[in-house]
């Protein structure tokens, strides 16, 4: 996706932040502009960041940082001194931001497809976690919220693509699923961490939901994790917008 986790805030190590140990994350609003994006987070004012960089080095910007996503370690641009304040000022620790530049690389590894669409090289990823796109349905999101006595937003999952106007979690059955002109496999569901739990407009943990829930009736098959949504890996390129039909094939059994 176009832009889609481009940034990325590391720490003095050069490890990656996520709201798993930096929760006030959650709490930093991001407008897409033509030329970069406008952040804004509580008492702070707004930061612009362009999407180039422009390689100055009285400000840092433009410099190439080893930066690590789990066990992946990946050459990024800094973007400058400015946003390192900003960021280190709102999450309250030393920071810095960098981008997916003309250094970066970064690919799926193919033995964490499923095999039906296992590529020889896995496809590209920015600064996900795993994949290049997540999908979700409405109807999975409707399934988990009649189990819980205080329901959940879609925003908690992140998915990329939601969808509407099928089964609960019949998801998890397509083989392949064309959007517009796109064709995407299903790689594999998407196991859930503990930023399911922090609520995306304040930052705070609302305790165990919707883990625990979850696990009473979507456990993956290692028996401890829970799963929920579905990654797609694409093929070619093209446009996606709000209104598209899905067309799914489903897997054999």
């Amino acid at each position: 996706m176009l832009h889609d986790r481009e940034f990325l805030v590391v720490d003095e190590s050069g490890s990656f932040l996520t709201q798993r140990t930096a929760a006030e994350l959650a709490t930093v609003r991001i407008a897409v502009e033509q030329d970069g994006l406008a952040l804004e987070a509580p008492e702070m004012g707004i930061l612009r960041v362009p999407f180039a960089c422009s390689h100055e080095a009285s400000s840092g910007s433009g410099v190439a940082r080893q930066v690590t996503i789990f066990n992946d370690q990946v050459l990024a641009d800094d973007a400058g001194d400015e946003a390192a304040e900003w960021f280190s000022a709102t999450l309250r620790r030393s920071c810095r931001l960098v981008r997916a530049g003309a250094s970066y690389t970064r690919k799926v590894p193919p033995e964490r497809i499923a095999l039906p669409h296992r590529p020889a090289e896995g496809p590209e990823i920015s600064f996900t976690d795993g994949f290049p796109t997540l999908l979700v349905s409405e109807e999975s999101l409707a399934d988990l919220n009649r189990r819980l006595e205080h329901p959940v937003p879609m925003d908690r999952f992140r998915p990329n693509i939601v969808v509407r106007g099928c089964e609960p979690f019949e998801e998890d059955t397509w083989n392949t699923v064309r959007l517009g002109d796109l064709v995407f496999g299903c790689a594999r569901p998407d196991l859930r961490c503990v930023i399911t739990t922090i609520n995306q407009q304040t930052g705070v943990r609302d305790g165990v939901e919707p883990l625990r829930t979850l696990a009473t009736y979507r456990r993956a098959e290692d028996g401890r994790s829970v799963k929920f949504g579905q990654y797609l890996v694409h093929s070619g390129t093209g446009q996606l917008k709000v209104g598209d039909t899905l067309v799914s094939e489903t897997r054999a059994q």
